[in-house]
């Protein structure tokens, strides 16, 4: 089984679902993709707004831990969202710079637009108890498990006779 996605069709087995929770890629970075190529404005159409962020998932014994380097973007821009009480949904948008017409531009590289990672979460989470913060460009989203249940002891008894 390949980690790299195809680019020419979807001729793996397994499907990019939203209910595969072994799916690595929910979010389709090349759906409705706009590519901008160079042009005397920056107004008008806009690319996929970091369309390669990278979110790492770490899961500790207490919690799933979600990763997501955003850089450039302030808290008011990024959304967390939990969907279904099972999705969690990291969204955003990053807005063009303002052109102005003394300025010339010798070269746009940074994207923008909308971007949005979905992540299905398994059943042992605290939907209720989910925390965000954003530092320095990085968006940590916590989200707790419950905690487990220790299984009955079960005793052997001797059987006499």
């Amino acid at each position: 089984m390949s980690l790299i996605p195809s680019f020419f069709g979807n001729n793996n087995r397994r499907s990019n679902s939203i209910f595969d929770p072994f799916s690595l890629d929910v979010w389709d970075p090349f759906k409705d993709l706009q590519l901008q190529f160079p042009s005397s404005s920056l107004s008008g159409e806009t690319s996929a707004a970091i369309a390669n962020a990278r979110v790492d998932w770490r899961e500790t014994p207490e919690a799933h831990v979600f990763k997501a380097d955003l850089p450039g973007m302030k808290k008011e821009e990024v959304k967390v969202e939990i969907e279904d009480d099972s999705v969690l949904k990291i969204s955003g948008e990053r807005h063009v710079e303002k052109e102005e017409k003394q300025d010339t531009w010798h070269r746009v590289e940074r994207s923008s637009g909308q971007f949005s990672r979905k992540f299905r979460l398994p059943e042992n989470v605290k939907m209720d108890q989910v925390k965000a913060n954003m530092e320095n460009g990085v968006l940590t989203v916590t989200v707790p498990k419950v905690e487990t249940q220790k299984k009955p002891q079960v005793k052997s008894i001797d059987i006499s006779g």
